[in-house]
C-alpha cells in the first residue's frame, strides 16, 4: 500500500539514505567529475560570477566530492546560469540529482552527487558563508592559464 502524503508529509520524499554515492577515487567518473567542476567553474566566471570557488571534500563529505560556489549579482543571473550549468552537466554526461533555491531565489543549490554547486547573491552568501564550514578542504585550481588571477584560490 502507497502511503497517503496528506497523512506522512515525508511520503515519497527522498532521503539521505536513496541518494546514490560519489564516484570512487581514481575511477574513469572521478576524472569525469573532476573535468565538470572546473569545466562549470570557468563557465561561471565566463558568465560574470564572481568568488567562484571549488573545494575538494573527498575523504571529508560522505555526500560528495567537491562544492564549488559562486556569487552572482541577482536571481535573474542565478537562475540563468544555473541553467547553463546543467547544460553542461548534461553535455558530459552528468545527471542531476535534485535542486533546491530558497524563496527569492538568492540562493540556489543544484546537486549531481559528486558535485554540488551553490548559486549565491552577495548577502545569502555572507549569511551561510560555507567558507568558515569548508575552510579545512583543499581547494582546486580552475582557472584557465592565460586568465589573470583575481585570487590566490581560483
Amino acid at each position: 500500500m502507497t502511503p497517503d502524503p496528506r497523512q506522512d508529509p515525508t511520503a515519497g520524499a527522498l532521503h539521505l539514505t536513496d541518494r546514490p554515492k560519489p564516484a570512487a577515487a581514481g575511477t574513469d567518473r572521478e576524472r569525469l567529475v573532476l573535468a565538470f567542476v572546473i569545466d562549470a567553474a570557468r563557465l561561471l566566471n565566463d558568465l560574470h560570477c564572481e568568488d567562484t570557488l571549488i573545494f575538494d571534500v573527498r575523504g571529508l563529505s560522505d555526500l560528495t566530492d567537491f562544492i564549488l560556489m559562486t556569487t552572482g549579482t541577482s536571481d535573474r543571473q542565478i537562475k540563468g546560469v544555473a541553467s547553463q550549468v546543467n547544460e553542461l552537466a548534461s553535455e558530459q554526461g552528468l545527471d542531476r540529482f535534485g535542486s533546491e533555491r530558497d524563496a527569492d531565489s538568492t540562493w540556489l543549490v543544484l546537486d549531481y552527487v559528486d558535485t554540488i554547486v551553490h548559486l549565491f547573491e552577495p548577502v545569502a552568501r555572507a549569511h551561510y558563508d560555507l567558507e568558515m564550514l569548508w575552510g579545512d578542504a583543499p581547494r582546486i585550481k580552475w582557472r584557465r592559464a592565460e586568465e589573470p588571477k583575481e585570487s590566490e584560490e581560483g
